[in-house]
C-alpha cells in the first residue's frame, strides 16, 4: 500500500497544479484519483502478464502525466533523487586545466595552480592523446568533450605528450573539488570601459561583481559591458542583487505569480545607491533562467541596452517535494514576470502543438513598454535592443578553425620565441604561419589570404597568449573582434537615443 500511498500524494500534488474547471477542486481531484486507482486495479488483477509497479509509476503514468504540464516538471525515481541530493551537497570536480579540444586531440592551454595537472607537471603547450585507454585520434568532437567530462569523476590515466618530447607520458590524476568562480572575467576594454563576464549565479556573485566593478574603477567608470552569454542562471536572490547594482531604489525587479502561490514583487531596496554608468547587457540564447531576471529588469526601467541574440526563456519557479519511497517530484509552480508584466517563460510546445496552462499563463498580456514608454517584445525570453550575431566565417576561416592550425602553430612558436605582455602578430609571423600552412597542404591564393589577414593575425595573437601569458590574456584577444562585444561597446560608448 505504500506505493499506492506514493501515487495519491504524487497525482494530488499535479492536480492542484493544473487549471481548475470544476466547481469544487478538491471533488475532481479526488474522482480523477479515484478513475487511476480503479484503473490500476483491473489491470493488476486481469492483466496477462505480472504488473510491475515500479515500471508502472516511475516509467509509465508519471512520466506520462507529467509530459503534458511543462518540460521542466520532473520526477525522480529512488535512484535519481538520491543523484540529486548528492549534486546539491557535492561540489563539481577536475584536474585544473584549460584545455583546447581540437579533431582527434586535445591541447592543454593552461594549468592552474596547485591542481592535480600542475603536480603531475602538465604545461601550456601538452597534447593529450589518450584518457583512461581511449585514443582520442578516433574519436568525434562531442565524444571527446563527454569522455573528458566522466573522467573529472573518478582517477584518470592520461597519455600525454609534451613540446619536443620524443615519448607520450603516463599520468594518472585523481580529481579534486574545484572552485570555479562565477565572475571568471573582468577587465578593462578600454580606458575607463569594463568588462565583466558572469557564468553563472551563485551565492556570492552579486558580491563579486561589486567587487570586480569596483577594482576596475567604481563609480568613476565611464561604462561597463557586462556579459551574460551562456549563463544558465542558478540563484534568484543573486540575480536580485545583481540588478539592485544598477537600478533606483523601489523599483520592480520581478514579480511571481503561481495559481496556488501567493502573488509576490521584489523590489530595490530603499537604501540602495546603484551605480550610474551606462551600461550594455550581452545575452545569447543560452542566456537563462536568473541571468534574464537581471536582463529583463534593466531593460524594462531603460537601464541598460541589450546586445546579442534572444535569451532561452526560462522562468520557472519550481518547487521540490519529497515523496515516499525516497522518490521526489520537482514541480513547476510559478512563474516570473518582469516590471513591464513580460513573462521570462516562453510558451511550451510539444511535436508543433502548444501544452496546456502550468501554474500561469505566461502570455496573457502583449503589449508592454520600458519606464519611458518604449515598446519591447513579450512571449518568453529577452529580446535584445540591437541584434548582432557572432563573427560569420568564409570557406578559407572555417578551414583553418576546424583544423586546429591556429593552437598546433602557437604551440610550436613558444618553443623557439619569447612572448612577453606588449608582444605582437608581425608580417614575419603571418609570412612563417603561412609557409607553415603551405607545408601541411593549406594553400590558399594570393585574394583569399589578404581576405583573412586581420582574421588570421587576431587568432595567432590569441592562441599564443592563452599557452604563453594565460587564457585570461587570450580572451582579451578574442573580445576586440567580437561583433557582439563591440556592438555592445559601441552602445555604452554612443548611448541610443532611447536610453536616459
Amino acid at each position: 500500500m505504500t506505493r499506492f500511498a506514493t501515487a495519491l500524494l504524487f497525482f494530488s500534488l499535479l492536480f492542484r497544479s493544473l487549471p481548475a474547471h470544476a466547481a469544487d477542486p478538491t471533488d475532481q481531484d479526488a474522482s480523477a484519483m479515484r478513475r487511476f486507482v480503479d484503473a490500476l486495479v483491473i489491470m493488476q488483477n486481469n492483466s496477462a502478464d505480472p504488473i510491475d509497479l515500479d515500471q508502472a509509476f516511475y516509467q509509465g503514468a508519471v512520466p506520462g502525466l507529467l509530459r503534458h504540464l511543462d518540460p521542466h516538471s520532473s520526477f525522480f525515481d529512488p535512484g535519481q533523487f538520491e543523484q540529486l541530493n548528492q549534486m546539491q551537497r557535492s561540489t563539481s570536480k577536475g584536474f585544473g586545466t584549460v584545455v583546447s579540444i581540437l579533431p582527434g586531440r586535445v591541447v592543454v592551454l593552461q594549468t592552474l595552480p596547485n591542481t592535480p595537472s600542475s603536480r603531475a607537471g602538465m604545461m601550456p603547450g601538452d597534447e593529450i592523446r589518450a584518457v583512461n585507454n581511449y585514443r582520442l585520434d578516433r574519436l568525434e568532437l562531442d565524444q571527446i568533450v563527454e569522455l573528458l567530462t566522466e573522467s573529472k569523476q573518478k582517477p584518470a590515466l592520461l597519455l600525454v605528450r609534451h613540446p619536443n618530447a620524443l615519448r607520450l607520458d603516463e599520468l594518472t590524476l585523481v580529481p579534486q573539488q574545484m572552485e570555479s568562480p562565477s565572475v571568471d572575467r573582468a577587465f578593462l576594454l578600454e580606458p575607463g570601459i569594463a568588462y565583466v563576464r558572469v557564468t553563472a549565479f551563485e551565492q556570492t556573485t552579486g558580491l563579486d561583481i561589486r567587487a570586480a566593478i569596483e577594482k576596475l574603477g567604481g563609480q568613476k567608470l565611464k561604462g561597463l559591458v557586462f556579459d551574460l552569454r551562456n549563463n544558465p542562471g542558478g540563484s534568484v536572490g543573486s540575480a536580485l542583487e545583481t540588478a539592485s547594482l544598477f537600478l533606483k531604489p523601489g523599483q520592480i525587479i520581478l514579480t511571481a505569480k503561481g495559481r496556488n502561490v501567493a502573488e509576490t514583487t521584489e523590489r530595490v531596496p530603499i537604501d540602495n545607491v546603484p551605480y550610474t554608468f551606462p551600461v550594455s547587457v550581452l545575452i545569447n540564447g543560452k542566456t537563462a533562467s536568473a541571468s534574464e531576471i537581471v536582463t529583463g529588469a534593466l531593460q524594462d526601467h531603460d537601464r541598460a541596452t541589450v546586445v546579442g541574440e534572444p535569451s532561452f526563456g526560462k522562468g520557472l519557479v519550481q518547487s521540490v517535494y519529497p515523496l515516499a519511497e525516497k522518490t521526489g517530484l520537482a514541480l513547476t509552480t510559478a512563474l516570473y514576470y518582469t516590471a513591464s508584466g513580460r513573462s521570462i517563460q516562453k510558451a511550451f510546445h510539444e511535436e508543433g502543438y502548444e501544452l496546456g496552462e502550468t501554474a500561469a499563463h505566461p502570455n496573457t498580456q502583449t503589449d508592454f513598454k520600458t519606464d519611458n514608454g518604449r515598446p519591447i517584445v513579450g512571449g518568453g525570453g529577452i529580446v535584445p535592443d540591437f541584434e548582432t550575431h557572432p563573427e560569420a566565417l568564409n570557406p578559407l576561416e572555417q578551414v583553418l578553425e576546424a583544423s586546429g592550425s591556429f593552437t598546433t602553430f602557437a604551440t610550436e612558436y613558444i618553443q623557439t620565441h619569447k612572448i612577453s605582455p606588449d608582444w605582437d602578430v608581425t608580417q614575419p609571423v603571418l609570412d612563417e604561419f603561412q609557409l607553415w600552412l603551405g607545408q601541411r597542404e593549406i594553400q590558399p591564393g594570393l585574394r583569399e589570404w589578404l581576405q583573412v589577414r586581420d582574421f588570421t593575425a587576431s587568432h595567432l595573437k590569441e592562441d599564443i597568449y592563452n599557452l604563453a601569458l594565460g587564457v585570461e590574456k587570450g580572451d582579451e584577444v578574442q573580445l576586440h573582434r567580437d561583433p557582439q562585444v563591440q556592438k555592445a561597446l559601441d552602445s555604452v560608448l554612443n548611448p541610443p537615443s532611447f536610453m536616459p
